[in-house]
């Protein structure tokens, strides 16, 4: 058996000590009440806790339907979705967004939609929300670390959007900008990245039924720290994709560089589909952790949604095109 010393194990191989210590407890607390569990055993999230035990202030949706497009996939517990995220504008650890977003103001806000369209408009957050109906859509999330969840978003079709501005004959990408406000994000006051955060999306990619535009998770608004109060949600892709906060969204010609392009190029490219088979430069993608479970499991091509969106990538090198 090969036994790795301290310095020979990778810094992404070891729990995160927060991680680690809720588990602990989960496990001593179970343990007395329910009896030892069974050692490799998956733990539901009804075990880890629900929504409907957290206490919560939010605004709330009414009306909302329930999409087809949605997985059946067990939803990862309201408390975890809300305390770990990445969002580099409040900070670079998984906790720091939760601790930190409350400085941001989701209301008044607007989207400023630009570029190569037909109708140019500037849309305040009300507005934008009433553009289409609200769905809930519980997708996947894989995020480029290995991580996973499964989270009821609400939002609506991206496409929506695109055919109220009409792009013209020179759209073939859309670019979306999130907030730049060093007051408001103090993540920003780091040069960890080329701030304002940018994204970008091919136009056929953006039309496609399940890109969306979330405004809430949970039938509830959305929280600062989940990218309040508009974000990107393109489920088959690693969530670095995922915009969050957008103040502006531009239909362009050529792509754009996003903000993790610049930032590494070697480890991060435009597409950012997931692909198991395609290693990140410094660990495997093969395998993710859901949170909420012990073991982890495997990743599936396309996080899931090759059967909805493989016809888009039809003929490309995906190893090469990641």
């Amino acid at each position: 058996m090969l036994i790795k010393k301290p310095d020979d194990i990778k810094s992404s191989e070891i729990t995160d000590k927060q991680i680690y210590l809720s588990r602990r407890d989960f496990m001593s607390t179970t343990s007395r009440s329910l009896g030892v569990l069974a050692a490799g055993m998956a733990v539901p999230s009804l075990l880890l806790g629900s929504h409907e035990a957290e206490a919560s202030t939010a605004a709330k949706f009414s009306g909302l339907r329930k999409s087809p497009l949605s997985t059946s996939d067990t939803l990862t517990p309201y408390k975890d979705v809300t305390s770990y995220n990445n969002f580099y504008e409040f900070g670079t650890d998984k906790y720091s967004p939760a601790q930190l977003a409350s400085t941001l103001n989701p209301r008044p806000w607007t989207i400023k939609v630009e570029g190569e369209i037909k109708h140019a408009k500037t849309y305040d957050i009300d507005a934008l929300i009433k553009l289409a109906p609200l769905e809930e859509r519980i997708y996947r999330l894989r995020c480029v670390e290995g991580w996973s969840m499964v989270i009821p978003w609400v939002g609506f079709s991206l496409n929506e959007l695109i055919k109220q501005v009409e792009p013209n004959g020179n759209a073939k990408f859309i670019e979306f900008t999130t907030l730049h406000d060093p007051k408001q994000m103090p993540g920003q006051r780091s040069g960890v990245l080329d701030w304002p955060y940018v994204e970008s999306l091919r136009l056929d990619e953006a039309m496609h039924p399940l890109s969306i535009l979330a405004v809430g998770l949970y039938g509830e608004v959305m929280p600062n720290q989940n990218g309040a109060p508009v974000r990107l949600v393109t489920p088959w892709k690693y969530g670095f994709k995922n915009a969050k906060s957008i103040v502006k969204i531009r239909f362009t010609s050529s792509p754009t560089a996003s903000s993790w392009m610049k930032a590494n190029s070697r480890e991060y490219g435009f597409f950012a589909n997931v692909n198991p088979e395609v290693d990140h430069p410094r660990w495997s993608q093969a395998r993710e952790r859901r949170i909420g479970e012990f073991l982890k499991r495997e990743t599936l091509m396309f996080n899931g949604y090759a059967d909805q969106v493989a016809q888009l990538y039809s003929g490309m090198d995906l190893k090469k095109f990641y």
